[in-house]
């Protein structure tokens, strides 16, 4: 079962130093001119697609980025530390990418639509860097969207809580589509921002950018 995400209330960092001493999919490459190892996780998935929302209200797939590579991420707003690490990270390769990074289109998917409303999304991701796409849309699409990465979570609410008083636990890490929208490589959480950038350029310079 993949790595999960949980709330403060339910041990988040025993958890967090779990999830970070575990290893990661990939060894980091010489070169990102080497090509990486076989990805059982990306061939397993293949050509994984979602149907959501920005935070314009404009409906956006994965189709809509066809010749970018796409990093993606799922989350949700009031996670307390693996999901605004993760975010960190993305900033990171992003500015590791430097005039590259016009070639990737960085996202993050809720997997908390009751609460994470576009406007919500669109400020959280706008906090750690303006090139984060964030995207929701109504609970179906988003746990379609979820399985097609198979991605799981899970709202965690305790007895006699509010509606809106609960955490989610959910899948951690990073997913890299390819410029055809293949699933090209999953990054385990907390792998290294050297190691994700390595993978990027390899993608990049296979793709001709």
């Amino acid at each position: 079962m993949p790595a999960l995400n949980r709330g403060a209330s339910l041990g988040a960092c025993a958890l967090v130093l779990a999830l970070s001493a575990a290893p990661v999919v990939f060894a980091q490459s010489d070169a990102a001119s080497k090509p990486p190892p076989a990805d059982a996780t990306a061939q397993a998935i293949s050509t994984p697609r979602y149907l959501l929302m920005a935070p314009n209200g404009r409906s956006v797939t994965s189709e809509d980025f066809r010749g970018r590579l796409q990093l993606i991420s799922f989350g949700f707003t009031s996670c307390p530390d693996v999901c605004p690490t993760t975010l960190l990270e993305m900033t990171h390769v992003l500015t590791a990418l430097g005039a590259k990074a016009q070639y990737i289109q960085p996202i993050f998917i809720t997997v908390d639509p009751q609460r994470d409303t576009a406007q919500v999304l669109g400020a959280y991701t706008a906090a750690f860097d303006a090139r984060i796409l964030g995207l929701t849309g109504p609970p179906a699409l988003v746990q379609r969207a979820a399985a097609n990465f198979k991605v799981q979570f899970e709202k965690i609410q305790e007895p006699g809580a509010g509606p809106d008083v609960y955490t989610m636990d959910h899948s951690a890490g990073m997913f890299l589509l390819g410029p055809d929208g293949n699933l090209v490589a999953k990054f385990g959480y907390g792998a290294p921002v050297a190691e994700i950038t390595t993978r990027i350029q390899y993608w990049l310079t296979v793709a001709g950018k």
